[in-house]
């Protein structure tokens, strides 16, 4: 069994703000309205929860990771330290709302089963992930480089990027009715560059190494990288698909 990813919340604050940075149309899709309970699933910080909550809806996060539930707490947020699918709400919310982090919930039937069981009939459930493709480039280097230490990369990381179709199926078999689905190729700056994305977002993966391993292997993954994701005054983006979809509880 792999560790998984493990969030150092200090880390994300310095490296993955663009990832709540970048969630306005998601957002726009939730349209969320002043009163109404809205459970933000896979909250982290609480960035993006503490913007919801300033439209009015009566937020709730939950996330997995006991780090980012302190940095949310911080900021005064109600959130609750549980994993997606353990989750016990039954029938409380209005919506549920999810941005980036489905890709991080490897069994999506559990976790879409707790979802449907914490909306009220037609609440509706909005979401962006990571979708077919995402960040091929940079698991297809990091699948190289750590074959060299016996490590398969893929299983390692823990994630899941499905097409819009295999989602779909999901969603309509956990009880929901898709209104929109969509894949959108997303190139995505990394104003910290490849090294510090890797430490932050794939950890789980290079901790399976020794520290001197480690160092290697991530070298050895940035160069294999540059032609391909930096340009020649080494500013680096990512190969990011996100899949964004809502759905309605039936």
């Amino acid at each position: 069994m792999f560790p998984g990813q493990v969030w150092d919340a200090a880390a994300y604050a310095a490296t993955g703000r663009f990832v709540a940075d970048l969630a306005g149309d998601v957002v726009e899709l939730l349209a969320p309205r002043p009163g109404e309970a809205i459970l933000d699933l896979g909250c982290g910080d609480g960035v993006l929860t503490e913007r919801l909550a300033a439209t009015g809806a009566v937020m709730t996060g939950v996330d997995a990771s006991a780090g980012m539930v302190a940095q949310a707490r911080a900021r005064g947020l109600n959130v609750q330290q549980v994993s997606a699918d353990a989750m016990g709400y039954a029938g409380e919310f209005d919506a549920m709302f999810s941005n980036a982090a489905l890709h991080w919930m490897p069994d999506a039937k559990a976790v879409l089963a707790a979802v449907h069981r914490a909306l009220r009939p037609g609440g509706r459930f909005v979401a962006e992930m990571g979708g077919q493709g995402n960040i091929a480039a940079i698991r297809t280097a990091l699948q190289a480089v750590l074959s060299r230490f016996g490590i398969d990369a893929e299983a390692a990381a823990v994630s899941f990027y499905p097409s819009p179709a295999e989602y779909r199926r999901l969603l309509q078999d956990a009880g929901f009715t898709v209104r929109s689905m969509e894949l959108i190729p997303r190139p995505t700056p990394l104003p910290a560059g490849m090294e510090a994305w890797l430490s932050t977002f794939r950890n789980g993966v290079l901790d399976l190494l020794t520290p001197e391993d480690r160092v290697k292997a991530v070298a050895d993954t940035v160069t294999l990288l540059r032609p391909i994701l930096a340009d020649a005054d080494g500013n680096w983006t990512a190969d990011y698909v996100r899949l964004r979809f809502a759905a309605v509880r039936d």
